[in-house]
């Protein structure tokens, strides 16, 4: 089957989510809940896209299929910054109360830790990145440390308001937030079509894109900001989801076999839109909100990361 083909299959399926979930017992009130219904729809195609996007290019420049962006700790970041505001501001504090001003603070930081992450550590030596991510586990690892430090010592009221922010949900996502994170998102598109060729010839290798003419350090650099403002820009949206993009990547290398970036994005995008729509779909519909998409991803993401990781072991011996 052509990958055309494959992608216009997924496609369809991820419409007949979208529609699924929009009108599926709506019960005569159409009015009140279909735009609530597409203002979460509308989240999850966001996020599903960030993720998918930022983790694909990701792996690109580290050669490896097993990482993900959240392995520099951004997703850690994520909860440092929300524990701190609910710990020594609180709840009812404008930083919580002001939507643009929780947001905005949540991507700033994210991103300036990518940057000097990036910045004081990224050398143009022979393999520069696997001690970006060493660093980046290591810093993420100490970030979920302090995390759990301060949990331990918050108000018990803060701290059960505070677990709404640390686990992803799009119930509560606001429109006017989901119109700036559309913004964002479109300008790191932009820019992500105009190297699309570049990541199909970095996809051979650190000295075969520089004998092909690619100034492969400056676009590992730029392609890592990149990455990083797709997923602060997705989990401030709606929360972390830390293997969703781990396991819609690896699908699309897996059901579209080609080295082309602009079908690996476009097949692992729709992957994620009908992960996340039929997810929440099932998690409504079936489950009856006794549990959360995010936790149900987590779940089988980490079987799927431990498959990987001893897939890639048997694969090396």
């Amino acid at each position: 089957m052509r990958n055309s083909t494959k992608l216009i299959i997924l496609a369809v399926i991820a419409i007949v989510c979208i529609l699924l979930y929009g009108f599926y017992d709506l019960k005569g009130g159409f009015d009140y809940a279909f735009p609530k219904r597409m203002i979460r729809v509308s989240a999850m195609v966001v996020t599903g896209i960030a993720i998918a996007y930022s983790t694909v290019v990701f792996q690109t420049i580290t050669q490896n299929r097993i990482l993900t962006p959240s392995v520099m700790g951004l997703d850690s970041m994520y909860e440092v910054v929300q524990t701190l505001i609910y710990f020594f501001a609180g709840s009812m504090s404008i930083w919580v109360l002001n939507k643009y001003l929780n947001f905005g603070a949540a991507i700033a930081a994210m991103v300036i830790f990518a940057l000097i992450l990036y910045r004081f550590l990224f050398k143009s030596d022979k393999h520069p990145i696997y001690l970006l991510l060493l660093i980046g586990m290591i810093i993420g690892t100490l970030l979920g440390s302090l995390v759990t430090f301060l949990q331990v010592m918050i108000d018990p009221v803060e701290y059960l308001a505070l677990q709404n922010r640390l686990f992803a949900t799009f119930s509560n996502v606001k429109a006017e937030l989901l119109y700036i994170a559309i913004g964002i998102l479109l300008m790191a598109f932009i820019y992500g079509y105009t190297i699309m060729g570049k990541l199909d010839v970095m996809s051979l290798g650190r000295e075969n894109a520089m004998n092909l003419g690619v100034n492969y350090d400056k676009m590992v650099m730029n392609i890592l900001i990149l990455s990083s403002v797709l997923i602060a820009t997705a989990t401030a949206l709606v929360g972390p989801i830390t293997f969703f993009g781990l396991i819609v990547a690896n699908l699309a290398y897996q059901f579209l076999v080609t080295y082309k970036h602009s079908i690996l994005i476009l097949g692992a995008s729709l992957m994620s839109v009908i992960a996340l729509v039929g997810g929440q779909f099932l998690v409504e519909h079936i489950f009856e909100l006794r549990t959360t998409l995010s936790v149900i991803i987590n779940f089988i993401g980490g079987i799927y990361f431990i498959f990987l990781l001893l897939k890639e072991s048997r694969s090396a011996s």
